[in-house]
């Protein structure tokens, strides 16, 4: 009898836990599935620059949707105060499933506002149509780098800035060590210098090189997260609690940005506390 009376209680406190975790999934639902668009802004501080200079990124589109036109998130760019200096789009721009109308509305949009630079992520290689993507880039202006470095001038009252943005291919489909040698060996090292590179894992291999700042994306956020506990659960290519899911890192005096993304209707598996985000970092003299 006594055995039975206690795997009753137990079942009650199971039920009662599940019921109490059910009701606190529901009164917070909004908050953990949140998908509506964030705007996440960081600072890194240099010697190199004597004015501010600011850079946007877009990484992880996938196609995904954000309002007719893309109003959402060409309405959130906007209003952004003050303007970027140039859009650093991360990669997987495109998806392999969904269809491209919505990414090419963004980049049609963006190039004609912005200065714009592109590299590749592993969703625009698993479409098979690659190359094609990086030329139908250049069309609408974008700057596509592998391998390649450009200087960047930023005027700022008397003023002017100049930075060196250099960019890489997803490196599972191209020799991106070669790439990445060729665009290390263009580095000027008395301006900052950016690596656009779309997978954050090979962060020390790009910390061979100086970059001041090296952009991914890839990592969704660790699609998990718990605030204050877990910063991600799981990425691709990192496994569990990923070192890099979001968010700006430093290491010695380079610094690495991981983007959260912007994929929502194309992740199978639901986004928790980790809404989409715009990233914006600051560039500021020290």
């Amino acid at each position: 009898m006594r055995q039975g009376n206690v795997r009753r209680r137990t079942l009650l406190v199971i039920a009662a836990l599940t019921a109490v975790s059910g009701a606190v999934v529901w009164q917070y639902r909004r908050d953990i599935f949140d998908t509506r668009l964030t705007v996440r802004t960081y600072r890194v501080e240099t010697d190199k620059v004597t004015a501010p200079v600011r850079l946007a990124v877009l990484s992880d589109l996938h196609s995904c949707a954000y309002g007719a036109g893309q109003t959402e998130l060409m309405n959130a760019l906007e209003a952004l105060a003050p303007q970027p200096d140039a859009l650093l789009l991360a990669g997987d721009i495109v998806d392999d499933e969904l269809p491209e109308e919505n990414a090419w509305s963004v980049v049609s949009q963006i190039s004609e506002s912005y200065r714009c630079f592109y590299v590749t992520g592993n969703h625009e290689w698993w479409t098979g149509e690659a190359e094609r993507i990086c030329c139908q880039m250049e069309g609408y202006g974008v700057s596509v780098l592998r391998g390649n470095c450009h200087l960047v001038s930023v005027e700022k009252g008397d003023a002017v800035q100049i930075l060196q943005i250099c960019g890489i291919d997803d490196p599972d489909f191209l020799n991106s060590r070669e790439q990445l040698a060729q665009a290390g060996g263009q580095i000027d090292r008395d301006l900052f210098s950016v690596l656009l590179a779309h997978r954050p894992e090979g962060f020390r291999s790009y910390l061979e090189y100086p970059f001041d700042l090296v952009v991914s994306g890839h990592a969704h956020g660790g699609q998990w997260r718990i605030p204050g506990l877990v910063n991600g659960f799981y990425a691709p290519s990192q496994g569990f609690f990923p070192p890099y899911a979001g968010g700006l890192y430093r290491i010695g005096e380079a610094h690495l940005l991981v983007s959260r993304g912007l994929a929502r209707e194309s992740t199978r598996i639901p986004r928790i506390f980790n809404p989409p985000e715009i990233v914006v970092v600051d560039i500021l003299p020290r």
